[in-house]
């Protein structure tokens, strides 16, 4: 059975506050696991959401900013803590390579887990597991800073029905959708002839950026867009002296793009528990939720309009 979850486990900025966590993103995507930005504290905040280091198949880094990284110490030693099997794969900007070693070798420990790193010098796709491709394209940012897009490859759905019609089971249907088209009672028979296409979903993960054009590629027509929100459009001037968004950019963006729901994330320390960054970015798109430590976003096998969010 198929389960895609994502868990915010940390929303503030740059400094925690009494109610929010160092930003850190887990997604659980079938049998995959993926960590995004593990700020300082997220091995404590996974205890809390109920997610084991050995679902982690991989770990997403923007960039070298403390509250995107600072976490990965305590998640590499744990890794190893727990004897985690699998490779775990790590990709990250490549400018950041030092940092990388640094947090990797930060203390002294007995390393049981192997990694695979993969350093992005630019806009980059990598191939997973076959049904999976990821998008890495480079944010605007003081520092060298990479976005990510999880796409999952079209599929089929095959039809009962049609299969009854033309009277295939048994193990034909299997070589069917290996092969493309089986010889059946003297005709060749296609896959789309007996099934339905199925739109795979896309994940987008945009982080600390100003607006700029990878950003609407990386959230074009994405299921699921997590984006940074660290001001509100009050602070306009400041967002784009730090190379951020504001809550309405970020709205901006997921309109343009096509975005089904987004979540908002990311939040300067200098505002109030009250700040309504879904309120300014709901003004522009439809689909907003603002999120705080600990909420669960579950993701449907298809896409649809209804979304469930759980604390």
């Amino acid at each position: 059975m198929s389960v895609r979850r994502f868990t915010a486990l940390g929303t503030a900025s740059q400094v925690p506050t009494s109610q929010r966590n160092q930003h850190s993103s887990f997604l659980k995507w079938d049998h995959q696991g993926f960590l995004f930005d593990p700020g300082e504290g997220t091995q404590r905040q996974m205890i809390h959401a109920n997610i084991s280091a050995s679902e982690i198949t991989a770990i997403f880094i923007t960039h070298f900013h403390g509250d995107h990284c600072l976490g990965l110490a305590g998640i590499f030693q744990r890794l190893s803590l727990d004897t985690v099997k699998h490779t775990v794969d790590i990709y990250f900007p490549a400018g950041g390579a030092e940092f990388l070693r640094n947090i990797e070798g930060v203390s002294s420990y007995y390393k049981r887990t192997s990694f695979n790193f993969h350093a992005i010098t630019a806009d980059t796709v990598f191939e997973t597991d076959g049904k999976l491709v990821i998008h890495a394209r480079r944010l605007v940012h003081p520092i060298e800073t990479f976005g990510y897009r999880i796409e999952e490859k079209n599929t089929v759905n095959l039809s009962g029905e049609m299969l009854d019609d033309i009277g295939l089971s048994g193990p034909k249907v299997g070589v069917l959708k290996e092969m493309g088209e089986i010889n059946h009672r003297g005709r060749t028979v296609h896959l789309s002839d007996v099934s339905h296409p199925r739109k795979g979903q896309v994940f987008a993960f945009i982080m600390d950026t100003s607006i700029c054009e990878a950003a609407f590629h990386l959230a074009k027509d994405a299921d699921l867009a997590i984006m940074e929100s660290t001001f509100l459009k009050k602070d306009m001037e400041i967002a784009a002296q730090y190379g951020h968004l504001t809550s309405l950019q970020a709205g901006e963006i997921a309109r343009k793009a096509g975005v089904q729901t987004l979540l908002l994330t990311h939040f300067s320390q200098r505002y109030g528990a009250d700040a309504d960054f879904a309120g300014e970015a709901s003004a522009v798109h439809g689909d907003v939720v603002q999120l705080s430590d600990g909420d669960v976003y579950h993701l449907p096998r298809q896409r649809k309009s209804n979304h469930t969010l759980s604390d």
